[in-house]
């Protein structure tokens, strides 16, 4: 560097040195998106204009008007006049079952005050399964129906603000104790005190006819055993594909009953301890007479049209319309069904169990559908809003 280089440096500094500088510009503001709301989850019902449905002016409504109907065999007190109309509609009449949806029913979009207006639709099924009466060396898994020692309390009847509640145990002597386990009872073998329905040759497809609900048992000679929901543990519902995908045997999008049952068949050995990951154990019932399964309302589901919802904040019986997609597909399912089941999965304002039918074909719908869906809820005008809409019913 020249002599006068560092001379003309160090006017430089000097004049930097006496100028006063501006003003030191404050941070950039960061937005900051808001929490979402704590405290338990509630309920928010959005009145909104039948024609702003995604799909309402193209939906067929006489099918949906049919499995409505279905249900008013189990009326819930408020939809009691609006059932009363409905069977006075004109079979396949399209235009008529129109009319009388959107002349006695409001439309409320659902929407929950922890996650939004955009929730979870699975699917479920009727399975049918293999079986026997008898045990033998081919059936060694038992169909249990409800145990002799299962004690249910009704909680309401003690406390009125936890009404529609029931906690399952067994007695311990003077203690009432949590009722077994799934590993418990699977390792107490013949010495579990509940009657047996049937018999299966296949632990994992007994296990997913828990997670149905309800199936059928096909017997030797071709003859057909229906059964149906009767009782459950107690314990609370564990997703096996969820266990799965966090042990790294699947990605959370190869998560399908199938994947599940061909994980299975690859990996005996750590079958059992997947299986118990689930603690949940449900015991059933022999049903006869019926054109289809039972759903919590009492009444025969309909493929297509009967979904299950979480009854806390839906009431069964109610019509409820969805907007969704088909499973693994583009195409959009936009549709009115009829509340008519629960689930111990199904939890939460905006979260539907879409029910397909009977057998391997309705299995594969179900078992692929893990879809985003909007729900709106139809409720009887002039009709207060349900605040516990658990209490409406039965």
């Amino acid at each position: 560097m020249t002599h006068i280089s560092r001379a003309l440096l160090a006017l430089i500094v000097v004049v930097a040195a006496c100028t006063p500088l501006p003003p030191r510009p404050g941070p950039v503001p960061v937005p900051v998106p808001p929490k979402p709301p704590s405290g338990p989850e509630s309920a928010l019902y959005q009145e909104v204009a039948f024609d702003t449905l995604p799909g309402w002016p193209q939906a067929a409504l006489v099918p949906s008007l049919r499995t409505f109907l279905v249900g008013c065999g189990r009326p819930v007190t408020p939809l009691l006049v609006a059932c009363e109309l409905a069977a006075q509609v004109p079979a396949g009449d399209e235009v008529a079952a129109r009319r009388f949806f959107e002349s006695q029913f409001i439309a409320y979009a659902l929407r929950s005050s922890t996650a939004g207006d955009t929730g979870l639709l699975t699917g479920y099924y009727e399975p049918i399964i293999d079986g026997a009466r008898q045990r033998d060396a081919e059936h060694r898994f038992p169909i249990h129906g409800v145990p002799e020692d299962l004690i249910v309390v009704e909680l309401g009847s003690v406390n009125p603000d936890v009404r529609n509640m029931r906690l399952r145990g067994r007695l311990e002597g003077r203690r009432l104790v949590p009722y077994w386990s799934r590993a418990e009872i699977e390792s107490r073998n013949a010495e579990f005190p509940a009657p047996i329905i049937a018999w299966t040759n296949d632990p994992v497809e007994l296990f997913f006819l828990q997670i149905q609900g309800s199936g059928q048992v096909r017997l030797p000679d071709g003859e057909r055993l229906r059964i149906g929901y009767a009782d459950q543990n107690g314990h609370p519902f564990r997703s096996l594909g969820r266990y799965l995908v966090e042990r790294g045997e699947m990605t959370l999008d190869q998560a399908s009953m199938q994947n599940i049952k061909a994980w299975a068949a690859a990996n005996p050995h750590k079958l059992r301890d997947a299986l118990n990951v689930n603690p949940s154990y449900v015991f059933f019932r022999e049903v006869k007479g019926q054109e289809g399964p039972i759903g919590a309302l009492s009444v025969p589901l309909t493929a297509g049209y009967s979904i299950a919802v979480d009854r806390r904040y839906v009431p069964l019986g109610a019509p409820v319309y969805v907007a969704t997609n088909y499973p693994l597909s583009e195409e959009r399912l936009e549709r009115l069904m009829a509340a008519q089941d629960t689930g111990g999965a199904i939890r939460g304002v905006v979260r539907g169990d879409f029910y397909w039918g009977t057998g391997p074909d309705a299995g594969a719908q179900a078992g692929r559908m893990r879809n985003q869906t909007k729900m709106w809820l139809l409720w009887p005008r002039g009709v207060p809003l349900p605040r516990d809409p658990s209490l409406t019913c039965c």
